[in-house]
């Protein structure tokens, strides 16, 4: 059984994560989304609420597990029994660091390869990062996220700013 790890922060997850998700199922038997714990990365939801996101967007979605990881995330594939890490791109300036973390990934476990999708170019200006600063300035981003996601920032900037 082919089976591929798509790992990430998502803080939040985008349209931009799915359409890399949806594709590499049609490459794998299983992709297992693994919600980095532990990251460092100042993050907006805590690593339950993005676990709890992560499993209701991809809900129905077959050969597809959500699950958490702390630690290298060569270990986490070792013991998932994955023979690939799957890695979204959108721009040429996201390659040398994914090819850095790929290479050294690579040397902590030579069993696991790294495989690079481009993100379908109506999301190539999508980053989680932008997704957080426009949503916390009452921007749209219909069509960029989930319904649920688009709601559960609502949510939290809301709360943040102390409304009800």
């Amino acid at each position: 059984m082919r089976v591929a790890v798509y790992p990430g922060t998502f803080d939040p997850v985008t349209n931009g994560h799915l359409d890399i998700i949806t594709r590499a199922v049609k490459l794998f038997d299983q992709v297992i989304i693994a919600v980095a714990c532990e990251n460092y990365k100042n993050t907006l939801f805590d690593s339950q609420e993005r676990l709890a996101l992560m499993q209701s967007v991809t809900k129905g979605m077959e050969h597809v597990e959500v699950d958490s990881f702390q630690g290298l995330l060569v270990d986490y594939c070792q013991k998932k029994g994955a023979i690939t890490v799957i890695r979204g791109l959108r721009a040429v300036s996201d390659f040398e660091y994914e090819f850095q973390m790929a290479l050294m990934n690579k040397k902590l476990n030579h069993r696991v390869d790294t495989m690079f999708l481009m993100t379908d170019q109506k999301y190539s200006f999508i980053s989680s990062s932008i997704i957080k600063q426009v949503a916390q300035l009452g921007g749209c981003i219909k069509g960029l996220v989930p319904e649920e996601v688009a709601q559960a920032l609502i949510n939290k900037f809301t709360a943040q700013n102390g409304h009800q």
